[in-house]
């Protein structure tokens, strides 16, 4: 009989300070660069409680991921948790569906944001819409390059955007703590609540439900379970401080900007931190600025894109999508499919779909609907016992989890309907995808795999 070789693995590069980096990348990005003025438009000068109350919220529901991921150390993610809860493969296709969807939705979201600060760094005119979709096409191209290179390159060059995102965050504390010696801000901004026609606590819900936009990204390292080493170890306190590292960050990032921008005017365009600088450091050059933003966001769609692929990559393993989009490059040892496939999809959504506020709150929009499953599965879970220790999250978390990520999805929050229009219509494909695989799977011969892999080995 003829040797049977082995679909090769993937390969663990990650240690600690690479998954922290690779956490603190993701969760930075585009949402703070963005939408500070957004968030403005919602509270007033209280920018920075919105931005506190999404990281508690994000906080309770990182504990049922770490439980989850270290249990279950492998790449599908929510998608794999949902699957061994509930075993219905639809209700684990649509989870699926629904993270892919939210990485790509941000992650062409960051690609338009990278075009037009690529305009405004290179004093291009792009304006009428074609030459940033032209020039975000090309951005994602290059993302998909990249991606395809190996998960070391696109680590190592998540290492160097990360460091850039977080220096222009770092020159506007800085700025910040110059105004505050100098006495060139108002700092009383930032207790001042301005919720227009509508009680302090629907306006701080609604700052929160699109701030959360900005606190999303832990949820895409537990994809990278297969890629680290010894994940059981490491992932809780890299994780944990990887979130409060961003907090921190973005408290900071909002207190300095009120302080130096009155709300009204941070609320206006689409580069609020760049207004920032402008007010606080006006002889610091803005084109280097505008280069940091453009670099910022372009990490957000980096790490998306490689977190959509590896997705699909773990829960092609389980039968639910074709067996195709789990293959893996035998010299890359990417998974090249699964990449082409995402980043066709980012293609449609750049060419065809949206803004940045409505589509980075539609981000929002879809992860809260994936966290309030993941803090029920992590419930159910208990009842299946590994022969590994793992961590495990006190069990009233899930259930405030599941409540509060709930509510931030419902109609109850004031929500524009756009972004629910465009999660409708996002789910609507992705549940017509299932109906077509289905169909091929009966009458075309495609084939699945029956049963999930051996777990890779864990410490």
């Amino acid at each position: 009989m003829p040797e049977t070789t082995a679909a090769p693995e993937l390969k663990r590069v990650m240690g600690p300070g690479l998954l922290l980096l690779f956490i603190v990348g993701d969760i930075l990005g585009t949402g703070i660069y963005a939408l500070t003025g957004n968030v403005a438009n919602e509270v007033g000068g209280v920018v920075w409680l919105p931005f506190l109350t999404a990281f508690v919220v994000a906080t309770i529901t990182v504990f049922s991921y770490l439980e989850l991921v270290t249990k279950y150390p492998r790449a599908a993610g929510a998608a794999l948790y949902t699957h061994k809860a509930f075993g219905i493969r639809f209700l684990t296709y649509m989870v699926t569906f629904t993270v892919m969807a939210s990485g790509i939705t941000s992650a062409s979201t960051a690609a338009r944001a990278f075009a037009a600060n690529f305009g405004e760094a290179f004093e291009l005119d792009l304006a009428g819409g074609i030459g940033i979709t032209v020039v975000a096409l090309g951005f994602i191209v290059a993302v998909a390059v990249i991606n395809v290179r190996g998960v070391s390159e696109s680590v190592k060059t998540n290492v160097v955007l990360t460091v850039v995102e977080l220096s222009g965050l770092l020159i506007i504390i800085f700025i910040g703590m110059w105004a505050l010696g100098f006495g060139t801000g108002d700092f009383s901004r930032v207790v001042e609540i301005d919720t227009g026609d509508r009680s302090v606590f629907t306006g701080v819900v609604a700052g929160t439900a699109l701030a959360f936009f900005a606190m999303v990204g832990f949820e895409d390292s537990v994809n990278m379970a297969e890629e680290c080493k010894h994940p059981t170890r490491i992932f809780p306190k890299v994780l944990l401080g990887g979130l409060c590292i961003t907090a921190l960050i973005y408290v900071l990032v909002s207190i300095t900007s009120v302080a130096l921008v009155p709300p009204d005017l941070l609320g206006e365009g689409e580069t609020p931190l760049l207004r920032v600088v402008e007010a606080g450091a006006p002889a610091f050059p803005l084109g280097i600025f505008a280069f940091i933003t453009m670099f910022a966001v372009a990490n957000t769609a980096l790490i998306n894109m490689l977190m959509a692929s590896r997705l699909l990559y773990g829960i092609s393993h389980e039968g639910v999508v074709p067996a195709a989009l789990g293959k893996v490059h035998r010299t890359r040892r990417t998974p090249y499919v699964a990449i082409a496939f995402t980043s066709l999809l980012a293609v449609g959504l750049i060419t065809f779909v949206g803004e940045i506020p409505e589509l980075g709150g539609t981000t929002a929009l879809l992860l809260l609907m994936v966290f309030t499953i993941v803090n029920v599965v992590v419930l159910v879970l208990r009842r299946d016992h590994v022969d590994h220790n793992h961590f495990r999250a006190p069990t009233v978390l899930p259930v405030i989890g599941a409540s509060s990520c709930l509510f931030l999805v419902s109609p109850l929050v004031d929500r524009p309907g756009t972004q629910y229009r465009i999660a409708g219509v996002l789910l609507g494909i992705g549940a017509l995808l299932w109906v077509a695989t289905r169909l091929l799977a009966r009458y075309g011969g495609m084939t699945h795999r029956t049963s999930a892999p051996a777990e890779p080995p864990v410490d």
